[in-house]
């Protein structure tokens, strides 16, 4: 029986979705300008996880995150660059897949972003003018809190006690300070849009609630995302969503924790603030870093709790996969007479139960990787007294489909020790989807027509079509980078 903690009601809930076996889940994705960091990663290793769970444990699962493909931030940093919005949003998406396939972290069902929204944007914009919940100013609409008496049941705060703040737009035409804009009209040399205010762009907090009701339904199963998107983003998103439904946004909300850096709060002012891509590629490090080890690491601590990121955490996250693989590498090589067959059979099945339990038990990946290590223990002790053939391949077999559910032993280079050998360039096989045998190398001609349909997809603004071939690309080790003039071009 799966039980999550639900932000919601503060408490350990038994997990009912709406329809039987069927999921349907959104997570807040990244903001696209500039690289990912350690505590995006392990935001989207956390719901990678639950997902592979929930489809472990029978459940259809429908998984939508976003891009947040317009904002202020992007607009700077594109102004900075002397290039287009567009031009920083493909480079950052890129990298954010590049980033996340050495992680295994899957991709979504959907990969909505805001720009390609703006007609369900601006209709869920018009419904809550309608409701007047929401008033226009100057060519602004602005959601009017007071109008929505439950505001703060998510983080748990009062109106009365709210200020304008971090992240608040302080503005005198505002009803209360905490009144938040979900359409914004135009300045000079902004993206923007028509719409029955003017030409603008939406605000940051409804582009999640209308593409999530777009791809999902009004309500639906599981929302998550960091704890830094409680107050106010999902504060908001519940009330813009309910106010425009008059019904249940959704009914479970999951927040992992902050990450910590040799338990300082992780800060650029600090000179402690590494992106993905740093961690991989960081001389220092004591240990090389390999996707499956930071990905071991990240699983190591409850994912409601905060994380410890430290160079002794990585030493000893290599140190047990180490642990493991040597364990795999005895089992394709050990030979000799089964004696202990029924004693391996009961210690799978003991470790398949215990597994399972821990992970229903609010997705503990701790106490699950404890099971596995327990495991792995017994499995050495009945080697020593004989495991025959057939034992041995259903220990393997256990491995690999518990460690699934993790993103974990996935790697089908069982003859030697990945963790010492493997590179941090190499994806994992199964986070991207893929079948346990690797693909063959593409030719530069099936290359150059996979980028030559990809352009084509994005002339005709059919970017779910190229990133389904960006994504194809990448599973084969091809890299895409897309220039300002609109072109691409590929490396491996």
């Amino acid at each position: 029986m799966l039980k999550l903690f639900n932000t919601l009601t503060g408490r350990q809930e038994v997990f009912e979705p709406i329809e039987l076996k069927t999921v349907r889940m959104y997570v807040c994705g990244v903001t696209v300008y500039d690289y990912c960091h350690i505590g995006h990663a392990r935001s989207a290793l956390v719901f990678d996880v639950l997902r592979r769970h929930l489809e472990y444990s029978g459940y259809a699962v429908t998984f939508v995150k976003n891009f947040t493909d317009v904002d202020d931030k992007i607009i700077k940093r594109a102004n900075e660059q002397g290039v287009s919005c567009d031009a920083v949003t493909a480079k950052y998406i890129q990298a954010y897949h590049e980033d996340m396939g050495k992680l295994g972290i899957r991709a979504a069902t959907e990969e909505p972003r805001a720009t390609e929204h703006i007609d369900d944007i601006i209709r869920l914009t018009e419904r809550l003018v309608g409701k007047e919940l929401a008033y226009v100013v100057d060519g602004d609409v602005y959601f009017e809190v007071a109008k929505y008496p439950e505001y703060g049941r998510l983080s748990k705060r009062r109106l009365e006690d709210l200020q304008a703040g971090a992240r608040v737009d302080v503005d005198e035409r505002k009803h209360h300070p905490m009144d938040f804009a979900i359409w914004k009209s135009s300045k000079p040399g902004e993206p923007a849009w028509e719409s029955p205010w003017g030409p603008g762009r939406p605000g940051w907090h409804i582009e999640c609630s209308a593409m999530s009701i777009r791809h999902l339904g009004e309500t639906f199963d599981i929302h998550g995302g960091g704890m830094d998107l409680i107050f106010p983003h999902h504060e908001n998103e519940i009330a813009q969503s309910c106010g425009a439904t008059g019904k249940e946004f959704a009914r479970y909300w999951i927040h992992n924790g902050f990450v910590q850096i040799n338990k300082e709060k992780m800060s650029k002012s600090l000179g402690n603030f590494f992106t993905i891509r740093e961690i991989f590629e960081k001389s220092e490090w004591p240990e090389e870093v390999t996707g499956e080890i930071l990905r071991f690491f990240l699983l190591s601590t409850h994912y409601h709790g905060p994380l410890d990121f430290s160079d002794q955490a990585l030493k000893e996250a290599k140190q047990a996969l180490n642990g493991f693989y040597d364990l795999f590498k005895r089992l394709e090589e050990w030979e000799s007479q089964g004696s202990v067959n029924t004693a391996a059979a009961k210690a799978i099945e003991r470790c398949r139960q215990r597994f399972r339990a821990a992970m229903d038990d609010d997705f503990n990946t701790p106490a699950a990787i404890a099971e596995l290590q327990m495991f792995r223990g017994e499995i050495n002790k009945l080697l020593d007294r004989g495991l025959s053939s057939e034992a041995r391949k259903e220990v393997r077999e256990e491995f690999q489909a518990l460690g699934g559910i993790l993103g974990l032993f996935q790697l089908n280079r069982w003859q030697f020790n990945p963790m010492r050998d493997l590179r941090a360039s190499d994806s994992l096989s199964a986070g991207l989807g893929e079948s346990e045998t690797m693909q063959s190398v593409p030719s530069d001609n099936d290359i150059e027509q996979k980028i030559q349909d990809r352009n084509a997809a994005r002339v005709l603004k059919d970017f779910k079509r190229a990133d389904e071939i960006r994504r194809e690309l990448a599973a084969l080790g091809i890299t895409i980078e897309d220039k300002p003039d609109g072109t691409s071009r590929w490396k491996r």
